[in-house]
Protein backbone atom coordinates (compact mmCIF):
# COMPACT_ATOMS: atom_id res chain seq x y z
CA UNK A 1 0.00 0.00 0.00
CA UNK A 2 1.09 3.63 -0.79
CA UNK A 3 -0.32 7.08 1.13
CA UNK A 4 -0.53 9.77 -0.56
CA UNK A 5 -1.05 13.42 1.10
CA UNK A 6 -2.55 15.83 -1.70
CA UNK A 7 -1.73 19.64 -0.31
CA UNK A 8 -2.32 22.75 -1.54
CA UNK A 9 -0.22 25.78 -0.85
CA UNK A 10 -0.91 27.88 2.60
CA UNK A 11 -2.71 31.64 2.00
CA UNK A 12 -0.34 33.32 0.21
CA UNK A 13 0.21 37.16 0.43
CA UNK A 14 -0.97 39.53 -2.16
CA UNK A 15 0.10 43.00 -0.40
CA UNK A 16 2.83 43.39 -3.23
CA UNK A 17 0.78 44.03 -6.45
CA UNK A 18 3.65 44.20 -8.41
CA UNK A 19 5.20 40.63 -7.46
CA UNK A 20 4.36 37.81 -9.82
CA UNK A 21 1.85 35.07 -9.06
CA UNK A 22 5.01 32.64 -9.18
CA UNK A 23 6.65 34.72 -6.36
CA UNK A 24 3.90 35.65 -3.99
CA UNK A 25 4.66 34.05 -0.35
CA UNK A 26 2.55 33.36 2.78
CA UNK A 27 0.70 35.60 4.56
CA UNK A 28 0.31 36.06 8.87
CA UNK A 29 -2.91 33.22 8.35
CA UNK A 30 -1.39 30.70 6.14
CA UNK A 31 1.80 31.23 8.61
CA UNK A 32 -0.56 30.00 11.39
CA UNK A 33 -2.02 27.65 9.22
CA UNK A 34 0.91 25.36 8.99
CA UNK A 35 0.94 25.15 12.49
CA UNK A 36 -2.27 24.03 12.60
CA UNK A 37 -1.75 21.39 10.12
CA UNK A 38 1.50 20.15 11.19
CA UNK A 39 -0.18 19.59 14.53
CA UNK A 40 -3.23 17.81 13.27
CA UNK A 41 -0.42 15.27 10.94
CA UNK A 42 1.68 14.86 13.80
CA UNK A 43 -2.06 13.97 15.70
CA UNK A 44 -2.07 11.47 12.86
CA UNK A 45 1.12 10.30 13.16
CA UNK A 46 1.75 11.33 9.47
CA UNK A 47 5.44 11.56 8.10
CA UNK A 48 6.29 11.36 4.52
CA UNK A 49 9.22 9.86 2.43
CA UNK A 50 9.39 12.16 -0.04
CA UNK A 51 7.84 15.73 -0.73
CA UNK A 52 7.09 16.93 -3.67
CA UNK A 53 6.37 20.94 -4.26
CA UNK A 54 5.99 23.14 -6.61
CA UNK A 55 9.02 25.71 -6.80
CA UNK A 56 6.50 28.56 -6.53
CA UNK A 57 7.38 30.82 -3.17
CA UNK A 58 4.09 29.93 -1.56
CA UNK A 59 4.40 26.46 -2.14
CA UNK A 60 7.72 26.22 -1.26
CA UNK A 61 7.18 27.72 1.95
CA UNK A 62 4.31 25.68 2.71
CA UNK A 63 6.38 22.46 1.67
CA UNK A 64 9.52 23.58 4.45
CA UNK A 65 7.10 24.98 7.05
CA UNK A 66 5.53 21.61 7.46
CA UNK A 67 8.52 19.73 7.09
CA UNK A 68 9.98 21.51 9.93
CA UNK A 69 6.43 21.27 12.19
CA UNK A 70 6.54 17.70 11.83
CA UNK A 71 10.11 17.30 12.19
CA UNK A 72 10.83 15.98 8.39
CA UNK A 73 14.17 15.65 7.67
CA UNK A 74 14.17 13.98 4.53
CA UNK A 75 13.90 15.33 0.83
CA UNK A 76 11.76 17.79 -0.47
CA UNK A 77 11.97 17.87 -4.40
CA UNK A 78 10.98 20.90 -5.85
CA UNK A 79 9.44 20.49 -9.41
CA UNK A 80 8.57 23.99 -11.77
CA UNK A 81 5.94 21.49 -13.64
CA UNK A 82 3.83 21.18 -10.75
CA UNK A 83 3.18 24.94 -10.67
CA UNK A 84 0.02 25.60 -13.15
CA UNK A 85 -0.08 21.59 -13.46
CA UNK A 86 -2.44 19.68 -15.36
CA UNK A 87 -3.86 16.84 -12.70
CA UNK A 88 -2.15 14.23 -16.04
CA UNK A 89 1.35 16.00 -15.38
CA UNK A 90 0.73 15.71 -11.37
CA UNK A 91 -0.33 11.90 -11.76
CA UNK A 92 2.80 11.35 -14.48
CA UNK A 93 5.17 12.88 -11.56
CA UNK A 94 3.78 10.47 -9.03
CA UNK A 95 4.31 7.46 -11.46
CA UNK A 96 8.32 8.19 -11.26
CA UNK A 97 8.67 8.75 -7.78
CA UNK A 98 10.91 5.35 -6.43
CA UNK A 99 8.95 2.73 -4.92
CA UNK A 100 11.37 2.94 -1.48
CA UNK A 101 9.28 5.33 -0.62
CA UNK A 102 5.48 4.86 0.83
CA UNK A 103 4.21 7.94 1.92
CA UNK A 104 4.75 11.07 -0.66
CA UNK A 105 3.60 14.79 0.35
CA UNK A 106 2.33 16.35 -3.11
CA UNK A 107 2.21 20.81 -2.71
CA UNK A 108 0.26 21.97 -4.80
CA UNK A 109 -2.22 24.78 -6.09
CA UNK A 110 -5.33 24.33 -6.70
CA UNK A 111 -7.52 23.52 -9.09
CA UNK A 112 -5.57 20.95 -9.57
CA UNK A 113 -5.06 20.05 -6.45
CA UNK A 114 -9.55 19.57 -6.30
CA UNK A 115 -9.53 18.48 -9.76
CA UNK A 116 -7.01 15.29 -8.70
CA UNK A 117 -8.32 14.43 -5.60
CA UNK A 118 -11.38 14.04 -7.09
CA UNK A 119 -9.99 11.89 -10.02
CA UNK A 120 -8.80 9.62 -7.54
CA UNK A 121 -12.00 8.79 -5.04
CA UNK A 122 -15.20 7.82 -4.91
CA UNK A 123 -15.95 10.55 -3.13
CA UNK A 124 -16.29 14.37 -4.31
CA UNK A 125 -14.71 17.32 -2.57
CA UNK A 126 -16.40 20.90 -3.88
CA UNK A 127 -12.98 22.82 -3.47
CA UNK A 128 -9.28 21.96 -0.97
CA UNK A 129 -9.40 25.49 0.68
CA UNK A 130 -6.07 26.75 1.14
CA UNK A 131 -3.36 24.05 2.83
CA UNK A 132 -6.49 21.73 2.90
CA UNK A 133 -4.88 18.42 3.11
CA UNK A 134 -6.43 14.86 1.20
CA UNK A 135 -5.24 12.09 2.30
CA UNK A 136 -5.28 8.92 0.31
CA UNK A 137 -4.66 5.21 0.71
CA UNK A 138 -3.61 3.63 -2.57
CA UNK A 139 -3.70 -0.04 -3.12
CA UNK A 140 -0.50 -0.39 -5.22
CA UNK A 141 2.74 -1.49 -4.40
CA UNK A 142 4.45 0.73 -6.98
CA UNK A 143 4.38 4.62 -7.79
CA UNK A 144 4.14 3.27 -11.82
CA UNK A 145 1.08 1.32 -10.80
CA UNK A 146 -0.46 4.94 -9.46
CA UNK A 147 -4.28 5.10 -11.44
CA UNK A 148 -7.18 7.82 -11.94
CA UNK A 149 -9.99 5.99 -9.47
CA UNK A 150 -8.01 4.04 -7.43
CA UNK A 151 -7.72 5.89 -4.21
CA UNK A 152 -9.51 5.16 -0.86
CA UNK A 153 -9.87 8.49 1.07
CA UNK A 154 -8.53 8.43 4.86
CA UNK A 155 -9.38 11.83 5.57
CA UNK A 156 -9.41 15.76 4.41
CA UNK A 157 -8.58 18.01 6.40
CA UNK A 158 -8.32 22.08 6.42
CA UNK A 159 -7.71 24.92 8.81
CA UNK A 160 -10.78 26.44 9.52
CA UNK A 161 -12.04 22.50 10.76
CA UNK A 162 -9.55 23.32 14.19
CA UNK A 163 -10.77 26.92 14.87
Amino acid sequence: MKNLYLIRHAKSDWSDENKSDFDRGLNKRGEKAILTMAKALKEKKVIPDLILSSSAKRAKLTAKGLAKEIKYSGKIKYIDALYMAEPETIQELIKDVNDKYDTLFVVGHNPETTELSNMLIDDYIDNVPTLGIVALKLPINDWKAFKIGKGKMQFFIYPKMFK
